[in-house]
């Protein structure tokens, strides 16, 4: 029973808590690509060092200190596809407009 949960579970996506330390090692090992100390890319990003270490540590920082991380590493524009909308015929041949919602319904 163990293997066939283990196996649908690598099927979904992964969730935060999954997503964060990964995250967090890749900024550290692009800190260091860029030959600069915990210290440095505070300087540069404006986010405090305490910050920067407990984020490298565990994962866990704000949005806007990530993105200001992000562009102190030139990686900025890795986000701009993050809520990025889709459009996709509903068939090869024709394509339907679609309603831009302007709110949501539930709650």
């Amino acid at each position: 029973m163990t293997v066939i949960k283990n196996n649908i579970q690598s099927l979904l996506p992964p969730s935060p808590e999954e997503l964060m330390p990964d995250l967090a090692r890749k900024a550290k090992a692009l800190r260091l690509a860029a030959n600069l100390t915990q210290s440095g890319l505070a300087s540069r990003s404006g986010v405090s060092l305490g910050t920067i270490k407990h984020f490298e540590r565990t994962g866990e920082v704000s949005l806007k200190s990530l993105l200001n991380i992000a562009l102190a590493l030139h990686r900025l524009e890795d986000f701009e596809a993050v809520f990025r909308a889709f459009d996709v015929p509903q068939t090869l041949f024709t394509e339907e407009k679609r309603m831009v919602r302007q709110r949501g319904r539930l709650k």
